[in-house]
């Protein structure tokens, strides 16, 4: 499986940003899919993920109602809509993957396939 993720760049505080993360390989449609983030000098955290069909959606509570995860199976991609983004949203942001793993359990494991960064910075 892999993951191609992009969307990143720089925007001024209270903007928004989208990213996307294409799958490829594999059984796709069956990989809940998400996002998580390392900002500088922080370990990576949980930020948002999406199961298999679309309908389920866990997010961290430090992104609900500002970040929405959404994906188009038939596509094999995830979004991540930003808005209202703050310089504490600074971050490389990184799409992951697991057929596996319960959408409730992303909070604390690691899923198994990873994508490679992609840097969202947010400063005026």
């Amino acid at each position: 499986v892999q993951l191609q993720a992009s969307g990143g760049g720089l925007v001024q505080p209270g903007g928004s940003l989208r990213l996307s993360c294409v799958v490829s390989g594999g059984t796709s449609s069956s990989y809940a899919m998400g996002w998580f983030r390392q900002g500088p000098g922080k370990e990576r955290e949980f930020v948002a993920a999406v199961s298999w069909s679309g309908g389920e959606t866990k997010y961290a509570d430090s992104v609900k109602g500002q970040f929405t995860i959404s994906r188009a199976t038939a596509k094999h991609t995830v979004d991540l809509q930003m808005s209202s983004l703050k310089p504490e949203d600074t971050a490389a942001y990184y799409c992951a993957a697991d057929s596996r793993l319960l959408l409730r359990l992303w909070t604390s494991q690691r899923p198994r396939y990873w994508g490679q960064g992609t840097q969202v910075t947010v400063s005026s």
